[in-house]
């Protein structure tokens, strides 16, 4: 299984939210390449960039920490990034300046035109973010609930040709509460396309659960504020997801 560290950069800065509140900001790092380096160095295979200000403003923002993110790179590993993503012309330019994989998440579930061209005009390279609480799809930051069933919309956007589903259960991110298997299962099964995890991952006994579904379509889980305050060791869970995997095999 792929476990992907996420950077969540505003203002320049490393930090995580509780619960998508930018007024709940925890600061980890005001070099965001080093941190990007240092998950490298322990292992990642891929890194999950989060644009807050851009997801706020509706328009890209963070360019110089992205752009340093991905110098200090090199093209080492592929780097996904979300936030602020609202027209075709920011996609090319994100994957233009190095980046592999964009996640559309707002206005995929606003504008699904938008969503079908940008997967029919960048092929293998759009991924959706699903926010979700008591499977019922949210926009805007979390700040609103719509009537959408994600699992009615999440097989939509696979007809329409994304590359995987970021599934995010909103009631648990950033609460260091465990990850909703149950929810992440249940989405996994009503589509073709891998489901990325996100939301709640605490400790090993997370990668653990995670791992034993990893049949069910469920390709990797974002880690965030748990690598970060160290109830769960980034290299050690790679490795246990890697053993698990083998395993499995």
């Amino acid at each position: 299984m792929l476990l992907i560290p996420a950077i969540d950069l505003k203002d320049g800065q490393c930090v995580r939210l509780r619960q998508g509140d930018l007024d709940d900001a925890t600061i980890f790092s005001e070099d965001p390449a080093a941190m990007a380096a240092q998950w490298v160095e322990q292992g990642a295979r891929r890194l999950h960039l989060v644009d807050l200000n851009g997801a706020v403003a509706g328009t890209p923002k963070n360019q110089a920490a992205i752009k340093s993110i991905l110098q200090a790179l090199n093209d080492e590993i592929p780097v996904q990034i979300g936030g602020g993503i609202r027209d075709l012309n920011t996609i090319e330019k994100y994957l233009d300046i190095g980046l592999t994989y964009v996640i559309i998440g707002t206005a995929a579930v606003k504008d699904p035109g938008f969503l079908r061209d940008a997967c029919s005009a960048f092929p293998g390279n759009i991924i959706v973010g699903l926010d979700a609480r008591e499977g019922k799809v949210a926009t805007d930051g979390w700040s609103k609930l719509t009537r959408h069933d994600v699992y009615d919309i999440a097989r939509k956007f696979e007809d329409y040709g994304c590359e995987a589903i970021i599934y995010t259960d909103i009631g648990r991110d950033g609460m260091l509460s465990g990850v909703n298997i149950e929810a992440t299962v249940k989405l996994a099964q009503h589509v073709n396309i891998p489901i990325i995890a996100s939301g709640g991952v605490t400790d090993l006994s997370d990668i653990r659960a995670l791992c034993e579904v990893e049949e069910e379509g469920i390709e990797g889980a974002i880690l965030g504020r748990s690598i970060y305050e160290g109830t769960l060791d980034f290299a050690a869970a790679q490795d246990l997801a890697d053993e698990l995997g083998t395993d499995a095999l």
